[in-house]
């Protein structure tokens, strides 16, 4: 039986256009930063609070930009669609530290991120808005 996983993600570039991903626990796919919205929180709020959560990053809502709502097969659980309410975030002078239930935080160049096992929502939808 499919399901639908609601989320809200952050598409994070730095001065050098890397983009920044995560890797939760038990997992070997690599993904963007954001998670699941707690009840009555909207898209936004979902996130500021998620990249607090899971890197230690003050984020305040103006500071996000929406990048669209976009639809893939989930990494994690099988035969589930994640619906993704993205946001693209400044990087710069961000110092992300892993918490929370991310086993891992990686800065990625368009260059290696062939190599990386990631998620295809990252893959599919969301690495082209930032190389093309």
């Amino acid at each position: 039986m499919s399901g639908r996983i609601h989320v809200s993600a952050a598409i994070i570039v730095d001065a050098d256009r890397r983009v920044l991903f995560v890797r939760k626990a038990g997992t070997s796919v690599f993904m963007q930063p954001g998670g699941k919205p707690e009840p009555g929180e909207d898209a936004a709020a979902c996130l500021v609070r998620e990249l607090a959560e899971e890197l230690s990053l003050d984020v305040p809502l103006t500071a996000l930009r929406s990048a669209g709502s976009f639809t893939a097969d989930a990494a994690n659980e099988p035969g589930h669609t994640v619906v993704a309410d993205v946001f693209h975030l400044d990087g710069v002078g961000l110092e992300p530290v892993v918490g929370a239930e991310i086993a891992e935080l990686r800065w990625v160049g368009r260059a290696e991120a062939s190599d990386l096992p990631m998620a295809p929502l990252s893959r599919d939808h969301l690495l082209p808005l930032v190389w093309g």
